[in-house]
């Protein structure tokens, strides 16, 4: 599984939503929903199924699933 269908399913599944619709350029907040808890509880998520820690910083840059699948890539 590539790391962007791994991240939409797990958007969709946190938000329920369906992953089908989510795509690289949906805003976390304005497209999907999320407000600031789901975005904290949702970045908790990537770190523990990624294997990654995500700073302050990076978070902060965060608003598209492309920019998730971006981070998680580096």
């Amino acid at each position: 599984m590539d790391t962007f269908t791994k991240v939409a399913e797990l958007l969709a599944s946190h938000l329920g939503l369906d992953a089908s619709t989510i795509t690289p350029e949906s805003d976390i907040v304005k497209d999907l929903g999320a407000d600031s808890l789901d975005v904290v509880q949702l970045l908790m998520e990537m770190e523990e199924s990624f294997g990654i820690v995500v700073s302050e910083d990076d978070a902060a840059n965060l608003r598209t699933v492309g920019d998730i699948v971006n981070l998680i890539s580096k």
